[in-house]
């Protein structure tokens, strides 16, 4: 490119790391600006005073994330454990495992999912009152019309009216939300329930295979990701907090602002959260005068705390990834062995633990002490050899507002890639994206996506090949293509849901 067009991309996380990667491998002079004192956003890792690592919350890599396999392939790095097993606990014990999916016989979609986890409590009644929930997988479709149709209903609502019973509602479906969209079913849009769910669990067998980080995601991804990009010519610079994005008198980006700082561009891309981007509109004299940006206002986020616990012995717990239930009403938790997951825990003489809370806002206010003492309380009820083990040192990182919060009624409020301002891209996990992918994946190929739509206006380089989520099974995609038939036929007769 002999005259190499400046962009400014804010956010170091997967979809601002993913859009800067390609931008500067298509020639582009890129400037990558982060808030924080360190690259990664939610998922990176950074060091006590005592030199432990800590993060803000443990992240899976879900069998469906193609695009970032293929990432860590390209960059030559191992990041990844093996394909894991998960325990299920509530304050009685173990409730369920699931198996590695991939390993069973292959099913048609969804019969495995649905045969190979064992359940331990939950009769069989329950659970095949899980059926006529396939009409609604079959009917969200993940179109613009789908999600309308859903979004302003309820997940709590969706599975009442499809007969779902009250037991496996509480002990299987509320679960899932709380530590996939991370709020009760009653606070959840019925969309983004069956989206998520589709994606991670239902379309196709495999889906719900997770492989974990063998360290922090900052330490095992980001950081070699990071030193490529500045040695293809990226600029990454932290702790620069934009304040403002300028508009020329064309309607167009010029570039962003940073407190008494001014970073021009020709185009800019948002890789920020939603709480990050209602900072920059409700701080901005200019994205206030756009009512997209503005609306965005009327999106929520959810609370996080995650905490990691050093014992003075090990602890035999029988699966590495495990998640609980039924211990506070609306809020879902996980937790792992590092010892197993991360390398540099395998020879440290006590467990170590990651416990993660999500829509924690009322474990906010508590002490760290009190949080600890509530957190091995809760182990002991899971594995009740935790009781013989003594806490020797703790974290606690509360991130208040620190994910999408996928509310009744909120997509109307959520931006696509394009914007009203030409030169102006979005991306993130709570971006409008047609590809279908969710969480992590999603953020990459929405950075992917704002890449691309960057070389569009531009006409300059070539766009990023992204994988597309895999197809629906043969069966699934005939009974859509004849739903949306009768749909069509029977529009104006029948009502939507």
């Amino acid at each position: 490119m002999s005259d190499k067009k400046k962009i400014v991309v804010i956010g170091a996380g997967w979809a601002g790391l993913g859009a800067t990667y390609h931008l500067v491998k298509q020639g582009y002079d890129v400037t990558l600006l982060e808030a924080s004192p360190y690259a990664g956003g939610l998922v990176a890792g950074w060091k006590t005073p005592q030199g432990r690592s800590i993060e803000a919350g443990i992240h899976g890599f879900w069998y469906p994330y193609q695009n970032i396999f293929r990432l860590v392939r390209e960059l030559k790095l191992h990041p990844f454990t093996p394909f894991t097993r998960s325990n299920q606990y509530s304050p009685f014990g173990l409730e369920a495992s699931s198996p590695i999916f991939q390993e069973k016989p292959i099913l048609p979609s969804p019969l495995g999912t649905f045969i190979y986890p064992e359940f331990y409590r939950l009769p069989l009644v329950d659970r095949l009152s899980a059926l006529p929930l396939m009409y609604g997988l079959v009917d969200f479709d993940n179109s613009q019309e789908a999600w309308y149709r859903y979004d302003k209903v309820t997940a709590r609502e969706l599975f009442r009216q499809y007969g779902v019973s009250e037991r496996l509602y509480n002990e299987s479906f509320e679960p899932m939300l709380l530590v996939g969209l991370f709020a009760p079913g009653e606070q959840c849009s019925a969309a983004a329930a069956l989206g998520m769910l589709y994606y991670f669990i239902l379309a196709h067998q495999p889906n719900f295979d997770v492989v974990w980080c063998r360290g922090t995601v900052g330490e095992k991804i980001f950081q070699p990701w990071i030193k490529k990009i500045e040695e293809l010519g990226g600029k990454v610079l932290t702790n620069k907090r934009v304040t403002d994005i300028m508009i020329d008198r064309e309607g167009k980006a010029g570039g962003v602002v940073c407190a008494e700082e001014v970073f021009e561009a020709e185009a800019v891309i948002s890789g920020v959260s939603v709480t990050g981007m209602k900072k920059i509109v409700n701080n901005s004299q200019n994205l206030g005068k756009y009512q997209e940006f503005r609306q965005l206002n009327n999106l929520g986020a959810i609370d996080i705390v995650a905490v990691r616990l050093w014992f003075d012995k090990r602890i035999n717990i029988p699966l590495p990834s495990n998640a609980g239930f039924g211990f506070d009403r609306t809020t879902g938790w996980t937790f792992f062995d590092l010892n197993t997951l991360h390398d540099q825990y395998k020879e440290e003489e006590g467990s170590v633990i990651e416990v993660d809370f999500y829509h924690a806002n009322q474990l906010l206010p508590m002490s760290d002490e009190e949080i600890i003492k509530k957190v091995h309380q809760d182990l002991i009820l899971c594995i009740p050899d935790f009781v013989s083990g003594k806490i020797v040192d703790y974290s606690v990182v509360r991130v208040p507002q620190g994910v999408t919060h996928f509310a009744p009624g909120s997509y109307q409020h959520l931006l696509k890639v394009n914007t009203s301002i030409p030169n102006l891209f979005m991306s993130g996990d709570w971006i409008i994206t047609n590809h279908g992918s969710w969480s992590q994946e999603k953020a990459y190929v929405t950075g992917l996506e704002a890449a691309n739509q960057t070389i569009n206006y531009f006409k300059e380089g070539k766009s990023a090949n992204i994988i597309p989520v895999e197809k629906d099974e043969p069966h699934i995609e005939i009974a859509r293509i004849i739903n949306r038939n009768i749909r069509s036929l029977t529009k104006g007769f029948l009502p939507d849901f």
